[in-house]
């Protein structure tokens, strides 16, 4: 007899297991928890419940955690691997219940549902609003995931023209869907009547859509955000409504959630508003709770297939503690210093590596997608099946042979443009960068890394230096790699502040610097 204990709310429906005793106990407390937990198989949580180490180890009889829903960032899954537990999660639950909100947000806008509806209780009968119909117009979706994707489908019904950017979803994704994949942002924007975005909040795509995107679209195009707050810039956002730019907005998520009662947003005539409602339908609960039930019972008999911890040897883990942030470092920097589509990652093992260094691949993977999925969406476990979802393929090599160093890590990332390459080792536990491309060189891979690309020529640091000091951006530390004197050569500047996009583009236009790539290592 299978025990299964269900920590948080959600609906489980109506099939009934053989061999299985369902214990349902939501909103379980923290110390409850840890004192009964000992006497059962299997954990299934929600958001609520933190599955931390401590949770874990009390477990002494438990095998399986699942988690209802995408995200298992409230599950420590070195812990579980660890221990021997498996995790299983439900990703795809939700995604029809997200995508029919964003679509349902964005006709709302479309046609004045939302102003209409509250004229109407408030006694005015006004019919002379003119709507915004969706045949033949053009449809812009930033993200093109399982939610983008399942949006472009709903829009090929309704006959519009359908326009993706994601330069982390190959094109043979796009085709199948019947969607033109660009390749920036800009042109998107341009040519889309309607935008909708569907990215997670990372660094990268936080206020991605500005006053200055919003104003490159047409005038009177609708805006939906549906995805996470902050990535369209709210106060960006009611500007450009109140001058008449943008027709209607739709907003299912906020940058702070609940918004402040005197948000302006919310009283706001053009804008459709819900409460972060994308996965509430009682159809994605019920996939959600019967799916996940399913799944931990299924791997409970064996069935290994839906977990995503498995293959790794607890050992192993511990042997390469210091190599797995090497990776994630190494991935991490050749994601934001490389141009172009990515099509594959190559992982060199160099030496002698005490256990099998084949994890150290997945933390490659994982630096890499954490600049586009954002950290709390990507793990050490997921990584390689979302990098094949993308069509992004993974290689790795061995070779007893590492030069000066006892072990040494080489990723190379190959994209429709170019190729870079970036080696690594461990310092005393620490990683430590020692090599882009050809050059030599040994930086602390941490906090803001200017990558600079130049003629070996006197007074192209000095320059580089007095520009950054006048900006306000301090220097931490430098490293420099040449090939030969009066050559090519390659610095990394070590800074303690990000540099603005204006400083960037002045570094950019420096007659001595041939190129200027920013990486953010934290």
């Amino acid at each position: 007899m299978w025990r299964v204990l269900v920590s948080d709310d959600m609906r489980l429906g109506d099939v009934k297991y053989p061999g299985v005793l369902l214990d349902y106990r939501p909103g379980i407390s923290r110390e409850e928890l840890l004192e009964v937990i000992p006497a059962y198989d299997a954990l299934i949580t929600r958001s609520r419940t933190q599955v931390d180490a401590e949770l874990l180890k009390r477990g002494k009889r438990l095998k399986v955690v699942g988690r209802g829903g995408v995200g298992v960032d409230n599950v420590d899954l070195e812990a579980a691997s660890r221990l021997g537990i498996l995790v299983v999660n439900v990703p795809e639950a939700n995604t029809r219940s997200a995508a029919e909100l964003a679509f349902g947000l964005l006709l709302a806008a479309a046609r004045g549902i939302a102003l209409s509806d509250r004229k109407i209780r408030q006694g005015e009968w006004d019919r002379k609003f003119l709507g915004i119909e969706l045949k033949g117009k053009t449809l812009g979706i930033v993200g093109l995931g399982r939610i983008g994707g399942q949006v472009a489908r709903f829009a090929k019904g309704f006959e519009m023209r359908v326009l993706a950017y994601d330069p982390y979803i190959p094109r043979t994704r796009a085709e199948s869907l019947g969607v033109e994949l660009l390749e920036h942002l800009e042109d998107l924007l341009r040519q889309s009547h309607f935008l909708t975005v569907h990215t997670p909040l990372t660094e990268e795509t936080r206020g991605m859509i500005g006053r200055r995107e919003l104003y490159l679209l047409p005038r009177g195009a609708v805006v939906v955000n549906a995805a996470r707050g902050g990535i369209v810039d709210e106060k960006a956002l009611l500007e450009v409504l109140e001058e008449g730019h943008l027709f209607a907005a739709g907003l299912d998520v906020y940058s702070e959630e609940p918004p402040p009662k005197d948000h302006p947003l919310l009283s706001h005539p053009k804008v459709v508003l819900t409460a972060h409602l994308g996965a509430n339908t009682l159809e994605a609960q019920e996939r959600v709770g019967e799916a996940i039930l399913e799944r931990v019972v299924r791997t409970l008999e064996g069935d290994l297939s839906y977990a995503l911890n498995t293959g790794f040897d607890p050992e192993a883990l511990a042997a390469l503690r210091g190599f797995l942030p090497l990776g994630e470092a190494l991935g991490k920097l050749l994601a934001q210093i490389t141009k172009g589509r990515p099509e594959a990652l190559e992982v060199s093992f160099l030496g002698q590596f005490e256990k099998d260094p084949d994890p150290i691949a997945n933390a490659v993977a994982k630096g890499f997608l954490s600049r586009v999925l954002g950290g709390e969406a990507v793990n050490l476990v997921s990584a390689r099946p979302l990098l094949k979802d993308r069509g992004i393929r993974l290689v790795t090599r061995r070779s007893e042979e590492a030069g000066e160093y006892a072990r040494l890590v080489e990723v190379r990332l190959t994209t429709d443009q170019e190729e870079r390459r970036a080696r690594g080792v461990v310092m005393g536990g620490k990683p430590r960068l020692v090599g882009i491309d050809d050059y030599a060189l040994e930086v602390v891979p941490e906090g803001y890394m200017l990558v600079c690309v130049n003629y070996d020529r006197p007074g192209v640091v000095g320059q580089v230096g007095t520009l950054l000091g006048e900006a306000g951006v301090n220097i931490a530390g430098m490293q420099l790699g040449r090939d030969v004197p009066g050559g090519r050569a390659l610095f990394v500047l070590s800074v303690d502040q990000k540099p603005s996009a204006e400083v960037l583009e002045a570094l950019r236009s420096l007659p001595v610097l041939e190129r200027v790539d920013l990486a953010e290592m934290g």
